[in-house]
């Protein structure tokens, strides 16, 4: 590969593939490094027919010899860890301190997490975010509030714990009484004794990973930084507050990670050949039609975490080239192309339009999605089946034109080309990696 590290984002609202991507890279990396999310990503690695859902274990997994590492910017939910551990290890998976980390650093998802997740979903009524309720971004809250935050560290100390949780405890059952009229009582020595042997477990995999890692990027070990959700949801630069609570975007490596900023490396946009969204907020190009639904069905468009159907529609260019822009994309992986197979036309963004007539491509694009109005190119489909296919020539040439059309307007280069679910199901195309073992 030309470029030492490499990470690997979401470039629209998630559920791009990128699983799949670090899965592809993994075998030419020494570590992959989760650095921001929670149990809400899913990440689904298809090897031979086989499936694998994962949620807070790095994609890495599946390969001999790569280094997993749960970073520090991670919401951690250690029951969820365990559970996926366990149904990995079922399945004949090696999963031990050799090839996965945890941060000590990383903040702990708590029951009273969830708890508020729920509370606060339910009060907002039909204003909700559409939060997964997993408890992410009150976790997150309490790590900016510091002294409401248990970390993994805690976990491994019995005593520590015990006093932490008890006085958080006493402090939610007041908030939740007074905001939510919520009066039921938390268990606390409950959740401690539970969390106490959460910490047993694990134990033999909880460092400190940035130290690791800041070493490995010294030695010039190769990186591959996976990134959860997708930027249009990142915290501070998606379409707020219809966003998840922490930086997913390529900015976000550094910090979540804690390694420098040079370390971040060849950066790959993640993006399907069309659009979808889980949950409330704005989404231009959403297609609430028989093509959405075709869409849906044809793309098995289901969350992995939730399973709730995802709201689909046409390609966005002009969000996607915000991310890109954002992220500072080296080249774009273009996953989910075999799903327009089929349709007669095939619609993409290239502008937003306001009742002003004033058209708007680049700037302030989450603050403007609202009350854009999308202005189409239409190509010509295709009704050959691609999934086969494993060289860009023998694509259909109207498969191709909608991938250079792509290229085209974004400005990046389309390294890889996904056909299919399978880790074999790709198209090297325009890339700069090299050696990519498929």
């Amino acid at each position: 590969m030309s470029a030492q590290n490499i990470t690997i984002i979401g470039l629209q609202w998630g559920d791009e593939g990128k699983g799949k991507i670090v899965d592809l890279l993994a075998s030419s990396c020494r570590y992959v490094v989760r650095y921001c999310g929670g149990a809400n990503a899913g990440h689904t690695v298809t090897v031979s027919g086989q499936q694998y859902p994962l949620h807070l274990v790095p994609s890495g997994i599946l390969h001999e010899g790569v280094r997993n590492i749960v970073a520090n910017g991670v919401a951690f939910d250690p029951a969820i860890a365990l559970e996926e551990i366990d149904t990995l290890r079922e399945r004949g998976i090696t999963i031990n301190a050799e090839n996965l980390s945890i941060s000590s650093s990383a903040n702990v998802v708590m029951p009273y997490h969830k708890l508020a997740d729920r509370l606060s979903e339910q009060s907002l009524g039909a204003g909700k975010i559409g939060t997964t309720a997993l408890g992410i971004g009150p976790c997150y809250s309490d790590k900016a509030a510091r002294t409401l935050a248990i970390r993994v560290a805690d976990l491994l100390a019995p005593e520590t714990l015990k006093e932490k949780i008890a006085r958080i405890v006493e402090i939610k059952s007041k908030t939740f009484r007074s905001v939510f009229g919520y009066d039921e009582p938390i268990d606390a020595e409950g959740i401690w004794r539970e969390y106490c042997d959460y910490g047993k477990r694990l134990a033999e995999m909880i460092v400190d990973t940035g130290a690791i890692l800041r070493r490995a990027w010294q030695r010039g070990e190769r990186i591959c930084f996976e990134g959860g959700q997708g930027s249009m949801l990142d915290i501070d630069h998606g379409t707020f507050p219809y966003v998840t609570s922490s930086s997913v975007s390529a900015c976000g490596v550094p910090a979540g990670a804690g390694v420098p900023p040079k370390a971040v490396g060849h950066v790959i946009g993640v993006i399907k050949a069309y659009t979808s969204r889980v949950g409330a907020g704005p989404f231009p190009t959403e297609q609430d039609n028989q093509i959405g639904q075709y869409l849906r069905e044809r793309g098995k468009e289901y969350g992995t975490t939730t399973g709730r159907p995802r709201r689909c529609g046409w390609f966005d260019a002009v969000a996607v080239k915000y991310a890109a822009d954002l992220s500072g994309v080296d080249e774009l992986a273009l996953m989910l192309l075999d799903v327009l197979s089929g349709l007669e036309t095939i619609k993409i963004c290239t502008q937003y339009r306001f009742d002003d007539d004033k058209i708007v491509q680049h700037h302030s694009i989450p603050l403007l999605m609202s009350s854009a109005k999308c202005v189409y190119e239409q190509l010509p489909g295709w009704d050959e089946r691609i999934e086969d296919v494993r060289s860009f020539s023998d694509l259909p040439t109207n498969a191709r034109a909608y991938v250079q059309r792509i290229e085209e307007f974004i400005g990046k280069p389309i390294g890889l080309i996904g056909v299919g679910p399978e880790r074999g199901q790709i198209i090297k195309h325009n890339t700069g990696l090299e050696n990519i073992v498929i």
